[in-house]
C-alpha cells in the first residue's frame, strides 16, 4: 500500500494530532486526530505530508509556481494515479500562501529531532524540488535557510547542499563529511567511505525516508562524489 494510502487509516486511529501535520491528515482523511505519540509508520506518513506542504508552501516562495516543480515533487513524491486526488488536496491546502511554513517545519523538526539525517534528507528533497526549474531563486534561498534552522541543520551542511544546487552559497566540502580542513589523509578517506554508507540509498530508507526519495538518495551520493574530488584535487592525491 503506497503511503498515501495509510492515511485515512492512520488518522482513523490515535497519533500526534497537534500542529498542522495532524490537521492536513485529519482534513485529508475526514476524522479526528488525538495526541499519542506516533508509530514508525505513522512517522512516515507524517514526514510524507511535511515535505508536500513544505515544497507547495516553496513553490509560492518565489510569486510562482511552475509545472517543473510539481512534477519534481512527483519524481520525489511519486504518486499512484488512485492517490493523485488526495496529493493535489494536501498540495493545495498548503500552496495559497507561503505563510505558516514554520510550522510545519519544527514540527518536522520535533517530531524527528533523534533523526537529523532524515531532516537532511527532506531539505535535500527540497532543494531538488526548487532547482527543478533550472535555478535557485533567492526567495527560495531564504525559505529553505529558514527550514534548515528549525530542522536544526548547521549554516555548513545548508551551504554545501544550497552550493550543490547552483544556489548563491559557500561551500565547504570538509563539512560534507564532518571533518575539517586540518584533517590528514587518511582521516579523509574514512569520512569519505562512511558519507557513501551512511547515504547509500537502502540507508536512507532505513532512516525513515519513502522509497520514493530514491532520486534524492543518487543526487546526495553524487554530491558526496563531487566534494571527496574537490578535496582530492586541492591535496593532490
Amino acid at each position: 500500500m503506497s503511503i498515501w494510502g495509510k492515511v485515512g487509516g492512520a488518522a482513523a486511529g490515535f497519533f500526534l494530532g497537534g500542529g498542522p501535520i495532524g490537521a492536513a491528515i485529519g482534513a485529508l482523511a475526514g476524522h479526528a486526530v488525538f495526541d499519542r505519540e506516533p508509530s514508525a509508520s505513522e512517522k512516515q506518513i507524517i514526514f510524507t505530508i511535511g515535505v508536500t506542504a513544505l515544497a507547495a508552501k516553496m513553490a509560492a516562495a518565489d510569486g510562482r509556481s511552475t509545472d517543473d516543480e510539481f512534477q519534481a515533487f512527483k519524481t520525489v513524491v511519486r504518486i499512484d494515479p488512485k492517490d493523485e486526488g488526495d496529493v493535489r488536496r494536501v498540495y493545495e491546502m498548503a500552496h495559497g500562501t507561503v505563510a505558516g511554513f514554520e510550522g510545519y517545519a519544527a514540527q518536522l523538526g520535533r517530531v524527528f529531532q533523534d533523526r537529523p539525517g532524515l531532516l537532511e534528507d527532506l531539505l535535500d528533497a527540497l532543494f531538488f524540488i526548487a532547482a527543478a526549474d533550472g535555478a535557485l531563486h533567492d526567495a527560495e534561498v531564504d525559505y529553505l535557510r529558514e527550514v534548515a534552522r528549525r530542522f536544526g541543520i548547521s549554516d555548513a551542511a545548508f551551504n554545501n547542499l544550497c552550493a550543490s544546487y547552483g544556489g548563491p552559497c559557500d561551500p565547504d566540502p570538509y563539512a560534507l563529511f564532518g571533518i575539517d580542513g586540518g584533517a590528514t589523509n587518511e582521516e579523509v578517506r574514512k569520512a569519505y567511505l562512511q558519507a557513501v554508507r551512511e547515504n547509500h540509498p537502502d540507508r536512507m530508507i532505513a532512516r525513515g525516508a519513502p522509497e520514493e526519495f530514491l532520486a534524492v538518495a543518487n543526487e546526495k551520493l553524487a554530491r558526496i562524489n563531487v566534494a571527496y574530488e574537490a578535496i582530492r584535487k586541492e591535496r593532490g592525491l
